[in-house]
């Protein structure tokens, strides 16, 4: 299903904005950069109104947005400059983010980086704004440092601020008692919750972590095979495993803390030899403030996809010799072990063939060193070498070439 772009019922974005999610908007982009080309070199057009149509406004300073008006940007400089000359001196790329930086997710040398980098290619730069309604030749934005409401001419506007869920799905949580959530929540396994046998994953859903105080006392149970309701650090030996796969928010905890293990943990935290209940539940107290939401990346789609395909290719061998991790509200093990997702790092193209990496181990490389990485992680998550072909022939063909400036 995956997602629809997230327009926050904004006045005139769907009507006079294009998107970056279908083919199709690809399409639309292309066509109408090549028309406000050609509408601005028409002789009877005044100055300012072939300034407007030259006027292109990217909306949202993710890395989906970065990356678009960085790549507008190399069009225009490269290949357009050189087929309408007189009008490369009109052109205006503006870079429009609500927060006080772009790429926000990412280390701050890399969002000081791509700051300092688009301010010297000569992108207008402005955060810090939100738009409130956009027309047919406006686009209206509200300053947050002084609160003035800003009217902005274009020709173009592409939205880029994040994804919102499809109709289907919304009526789909309606039907399954989810209306009180934003997007489809399902649970470790993929699976919806209130529906035993439905998968989701992508960008159309998230996964609901289920928290450690919700199960608090029956962990404690577990742990306390004799009944005596206090438990010395050591006793909980048989159940540390468990405990981490089933609630990961605790090894990040443990990391956060810089606390060895499990045992380290409730050690640290009374310093006695035994716990009851409610000296376990403080030692965990803590624990639950460390989950976070999982990006919503193709990264994330591919692994889950990845997960969810070896799950079911298994799923009669692990119903008979379950892996999972124990029930901690019921009997016997789970199935499966939960889904992790793992982080193999994130790019964000700038343009002017340089792209900035960070990659596991707080490692950040930017420069057109990157660049030739993000190429060929690029290629080889294609999915067939047919298809890697006819990428790099296309790269390669761009290098000699340039650009192919023909509308669709």
């Amino acid at each position: 299903m995956g997602a629809r772009s997230n327009t926050f019922n904004t006045p005139g974005v769907v009507e006079h904005t294009h998107f970056l999610k279908e083919i199709e908007d690809a399409q639309k982009i292309r066509k109408t950069v090549i028309d406000c080309f050609e509408k601005a070199s028409l002789p009877n057009i005044s100055e300012e109104e072939r300034k407007r149509i030259l006027h292109f406004v990217v909306v949202g300073g993710g890395p989906t947005g970065v990356e678009f008006a960085a790549e507008l940007h190399d069009f225009v400089t490269e290949d357009l400059a050189k087929l309408y000359p007189d009008l490369k001196n009109y052109v205006t790329i503006t870079l429009l983010e609500a927060g006080d930086h772009i790429l926000n997710m990412f280390d701050k040398r890399i969002t000081q980086f791509a700051e300092d980098k688009f301010r010297r290619d000569g992108l207008d730069l402005k955060v810090g704004s939100m738009v409130t309604k956009v027309t047919d030749k406006e686009i209206c934005t509200k300053e947050r440092a002084t609160g003035k409401n800003v009217s902005i001419p274009y020709g173009m506007v592409v939205w880029s601020t994040g994804i919102g869920t499809r109709p289907v799905v919304m009526d789909f949580m309606k039907q399954i008692g989810q209306t009180n959530r934003r997007v489809l929540a399902t649970d470790e396994w993929l699976r919806v919750e209130g529906c035993e046998d439905i998968y989701a994953l992508g960008d159309c859903a998230t996964i609901d972590q289920r928290k450690v105080m919700e199960d608090i006392a029956a962990i404690f149970s577990k742990a306390d095979k004799k009944n005596t309701g206090k438990l010395k650090a050591d006793d909980f030996n048989e159940v540390i495993n468990d405990i981490t796969e089933r609630y990961p928010q605790v090894v990040i905890h443990l990391k956060k803390q810089q606390v060895k293990n499990f045992l380290q943990l409730l050690k640290n935290a009374q310093g006695e030899d035994e716990l009851d209940i409610e000296k376990f539940k403080l030692a965990l107290s803590a624990v639950d403030a460390q989950m976070k939401n999982l990006p919503a990346t193709a990264q994330v789609a591919a692994q889950q996809g990845s997960y969810l395909a070896d799950c079911f290719n298994r799923m009669d061998d692990c119903e008979k010799n379950p892996e999972g991790p124990l029930r901690f509200r019921g009997s016997g093990r789970h199935r499966f072990k939960a889904f992790r997702y793992k982080h193999l790092g994130q790019f964000a193209p700038l343009g002017g063939e340089q792209t900035a990496a960070q990659l596991p181990g707080d490692w950040v490389s930017i420069g057109h060193s990157t660049q030739w990485l993000w190429y060929s992680v690029y290629a080889s998550k294609l999915v067939s070498w047919r298809t890697r072909a006819l990428v790099i022939t296309d790269w390669a063909r761009r290098f000699i070439f340039g650009r192919d400036s023909s509308k669709i």
